[in-house]
């Protein structure tokens, strides 16, 4: 498990911008965050005190470059700079973040890496427990996203 603090070194987001707490489990092809900064008042992403589903993609674009931070630190090397250039097939479930009250997980695995393009399939989702669906998966949001990576300046 890695906590917050080692997370945060690993992807451009200082401070309260880095969303996801911790990183459960990861290997080579994926990895799984958890977080509960939907639920902070100090959320940067807050607007009028609430947290709209669309910013499930911040999240999981988190997710991807933490993913991407630990692979390059495995070979010695920090992950460039990079930016999101494109979503596709995103099915968001829920319109506000904030009305979820449990931790939310999110899945992020490496479809392809190819010189700078990487692309990866995410999920965001909560375990449910109110007694009568104990440990029942709740989807929160899904897509696809591509990522591209900055050319190093020399």
């Amino acid at each position: 498990m890695i906590e917050r603090a080692e997370l945060a070194s690993l992807i451009p987001h200082a401070g309260l911008m880095c969303l996801n707490d911790t990183v459960i489990e990861w290997d080579r092809e994926s990895v799984t965050c958890s977080t509960s900064s939907h639920l902070r008042a100090e959320n940067p992403l807050l607007k009028n005190n609430k947290l709209a589903g669309l910013h499930a993609i911040e999240y999981c674009a988190q997710a991807m470059a933490v993913h991407g931070g630990l692979l390059a630190r495995e070979q010695g090397t920090q992950l460039p700079p990079g930016y999101l250039a494109a979503v596709r097939n995103v099915e968001l479930n829920y319109a506000w973040l904030d009305d979820i009250k449990q931790d939310l997980l999110i899945d992020a695995r490496q479809l392809m890496a190819q010189g700078g393009s990487l692309m990866y399939e995410f999920e965001m989702y909560f375990i449910q427990d109110n007694g009568k669906t104990k440990g029942e998966k709740v989807k929160v949001a899904t897509g696809r996203a591509t990522v591209i990576q900055m050319a190093e300046e020399n």
